[in-house]
């Protein structure tokens, strides 16, 4: 408390204001729109629905976390599924057996897949033409007004379990209708490909049924091997207007005792009303939007990153499951959602989380990290399975509960997966500081991974260490060509940020045996392997030479650091050219993500105008309407010869993280203020981004000068800081009797808990 009151105090002293939500960031429509991936977004982590308009009805698509077909890959359980079997195949060039039975399943079967829970729709051709639609990411309401005067609210409840809605000013009755998802229909259910979406009939489920009362309605789905969800909406009028609420509750789920949805309503409808939801669902959208805040001279890029936020508090919770491809806004189309709406590992879920840490809500990014921690022992068991091993490692592509799924094996049972994975227990550590997750999961974690690595790996002719196969996701898609005899800088990049965090992380357990064994491992890897020109490759003699929407190769530059413009001359020259060939093969056949991603890496080597470049063509040409990325590009400039649309949402996240490593970076342990924007960008402010050791930073640039620095220690200690101020003389205010130690460019500052100081200009 005494450190909120500080940060409280500190910020008050700050010019920057928190935004006004004036309604420059709001998404606004004079119509709703025709499809549901256009839909207005609304969420509470757990469940979701979007708001469209499906023929002459108002539409809410309402969707579930936890809604899954968890029914096994029967593929799996075979005696193939080995990684020294898949090395065999390799060898005497018999791929095709290994696509036969790891590959091919994950597009022909229907499941284990994501599904959708079920729609509400209202009968409103009666109401005339639309005037506004519009959702106000204050307070993350959406309202639907019609020409004739009436007017519909409705929100996800951010800190319940229902979603609400109210019409106003009703010249007729309006019953919402409940209705269930396809699962049984007239015709021959239709075999797609896992992009655009299998058949709902493909499941095999019986239909549920819709139950009604006199103003309720009830629908009941069962699954595969037991499981049962129930969807249900009931709703009340008072004069002209009708108020009701939904909600949806699963038998996976043990929050809420497996209680059905129409008794959670019940009992909602007994002990609250709209507006009390309402205002504990505003209260939570102001902490939440406390946190950090933007000011930038570009329109275009802050509406972006606030859309992102707001989809970022939408999408995540501490105690719901982490984000997956679609999060809580599962496909509404009478098929399963792209890919399955299942987690990636390769990419999607790790940039999903991106920008969290700066953006300052870790509290968020929790779940992500219980979500790995409790399914540690099914990754566990699945390491020893199918590598042979004892440590950790976790499957590329996995269901609800940890669980392998298949695809293209190279990626999907890529051996650092958990690598990557560890990083994101390594930055919760780093930015925040909390000692007992450093001792207790962090390092925990980080080692079981470092130990499979050391059991996997294989000493080569030059007494170097490799793994037995090699990939770089998703180089070369699922042929044999795909896997590398020699490590590839993908792979490379993430063993030796294991193997030198877990020396880190192990000195400061007081664990020195274990540092030194890892300091020991991290000797034996080989350096990246570079193309003529001196930038990245792919692997050894394997260069970047044609257009590929996967950063694989540059993961160790970012978003491990372990390669950095920081580390002087050489590596300076390693990025300048790898940027340089990106920029020469170009863009053919990126997805939305890879822009995103290259705005991240322009910013980590201080472009800003070429930064914001790409996340302004990122956000003007691979998002729809509602701000969902759709990987594709959608207005035929040229940007990319992908041209579909499936929607996911880690590009959307990646744009979030791209524009904060614009305003502060701190991953190489001295925090640089404003490192990488345009010098276009005269004023330019931020307040509560959060850096690494747990600092709290606010800044203001007025007429291309810094102005203000407000800095918050909530551990305490030493804050490097690169002089924002440059050459100018500046003022300090201490919370304490504090000072600065300055050594050329670098300001030193050593702060108690709970410390804060102004600098000005």
């Amino acid at each position: 408390m005494k450190i909120l009151k500080m940060l409280a105090t500190c910020l008050c002293l700050l010019a920057i204001a928190f935004p006004s939500f004036s309604g420059s960031h709001d998404l606004k429509f004079l119509k709703l729109a025709a499809t549901w991936d256009e839909g207005i977004p609304l969420g509470n982590g757990m469940q979701g629905a979007l708001v469209w308009q499906k023929g002459d009805r108002l539409r809410f698509s309402l969707d579930r976390a936890d809604l899954w077909d968890l029914r096994p890959m029967a593929n799996l359980s075979k005696p193939e599924f080995s990684f020294l079997w898949v090395q065999e195949q390799v060898k005497n060039k018999t791929y095709k057996n290994v696509q036969d039975l790891f590959d091919t399943p994950y597009d022909n079967n229907a499941a284990p897949s994501k599904i959708p829970g079920a729609a509400i729709e209202f009968d409103t051709k009666g109401l005339g033409p639309v005037k506004e639609v519009k959702l106000t990411l204050q307070d993350a309401l959406c309202e639907v007004i019609w020409e004739q005067g009436a007017k519909m609210q409705t929100f996800v409840d951010a800190s319940g379990s229902t979603g609400w809605f109210r019409f106003e000013k009703l010249e007729h009755g309006l019953e919402p209708m409940l209705i269930p998802p396809a699962y049984q229909k007239e015709g021959t259910s239709v075999s797609e490909n896992s992009v655009v979406g299998q058949d709902l009939q493909r499941l095999g489920y019986e239909q549920g049924k819709v139950i009604s009362t006199p103003n309720r309605m009830v629908y009941r789905q069962k699954g595969w091997n037991g499981f049962e969800y129930e969807v249900a909406v009931t709703w009340k009028y008072a004069g002209n207007s009708l108020v009701g609420a939904w909600a949806i509750t699963s038998s996976i789920s043990e929050k809420e005792g497996n209680r059905p949805a129409g008794m959670q309503l019940t009992d909602q409808f007994k002990t609250s009303s709209f507006e009390k939801a309402y205002q504990n669902h505003t209260e939570w959208w102001s902490r939440f939007w406390a946190k950090s805040a933007i000011l930038l001279p570009d329109p275009i890029l802050e509406k972006q990153w606030y859309l992102e936020q707001y989809k970022f508090g939408a999408a995540a919770r501490p105690d719901a499951p982490p984000i997956s491809l679609q999060a809580v806004w599962t496909a509404d189309n009478g098929k399963l959602p792209p890919w399955k709406g299942d987690f990636h590992h390769d990419l999607n879920t790790q940039l999903s989380y991106w920008p969290a840490y700066s953006a300052n809500h870790l509290d968020l990014e929790e779940g992500f990290l219980n979500w790995m921690w409790n399914y540690s022992e099914t990754f566990k068991k699945y390491t020893r399975t199918y590598f042979g091993t004892s440590g950790m490692n976790v499957p590329g592509v996995t269901t609800l509960t940890g669980e392998p799924m298949g695809g293209w094996i190279q990626y999907s049972f890529g051996p650092t997966v958990g690598c990557w994975l560890a990083q994101h227990f390594y930055l919760h550590w780093v930015y925040s500081k909390d000692e007992k997750f450093l001792r207790e999961r962090a390092y925990p974690w980080i080692r079981e991974v470092a130990v499979f690595l050391e059991e996997i790996s294989i000493r080569g002719e030059d007494g170097k260490r490799r793994l037995p196969l090699s990939s770089s996701p998703e180089i070369n898609n699922n042929a044999l060509e795909a896997w590398f005899a020699r490590t590839t800088n993908y792979d490379l990049a993430f063993v030796r940020w294991t193997f030198e965090k877990a020396a880190e992380l192990a000195a400061l357990v007081n664990n020195p045996t274990d540092a030194a064994r890892w300091k020991a491992q991290l000797k034996e890897w080989p350096d990246y392997a570079l193309d003529q020109e001196g930038g990245l490759a792919f692997a050894p003699d394997y260069p970047y030479a044609e257009s590929h929407r996967h950063f694989s190769h540059l993961v160790g530059w970012h978003p491990l650091g372990v390669i950095d413009w920081s580390n002087g001359e050489k590596e300076q020259k390693i990025i300048a050219e790898t940027l340089k060939k990106l920029e020469k093969i170009g863009p053919d056949w990126w997805c939305g993500y890879s822009y995103s991603w290259q705005g991240n890496l322009y910013a980590r080597a201080f472009m800003g105008e070429k930064a914001a470049e790409t996340l302004r063509i990122f956000s003007e040409n691979f998002c729809l309407p509602n701000s969902f990325h759709v990987n594709g590009e959608q207005h035929n400039k040229g940007y990319s010869k992908f041209k579909y649309r499936p929607f996911t949402l880690e590009g959307n996240f990646a744009f979030a993280s791209g524009i904060q490593e614009m305003l502060i970076q701190s991953h190489t342990g001295t925090v640089r203020i404003f490192p990488a924007i345009p010098v276009a960008w005269k004023d330019v402010e931020f307040k509560s981004l959060r850096c690494q050791g747990a600092f709290l930073v606010s800044a203001e640039k007025r007429e291309g000068k810094v102005r203000e620095v407000v800095i918050v220690a909530e551990k305490g200690g030493v804050l490097r800081l690169q002089n924002p101020f440059g050459k100018n003389p500046f003022k300090t205010k201490f919370s304490w009797q504090g000072k600065i130690v300055t050594d050329a460019e670098i300001l030193s500052i050593d702060f108690p808990v709970g410390g804060s100081v102004i600098l000005t200009n």
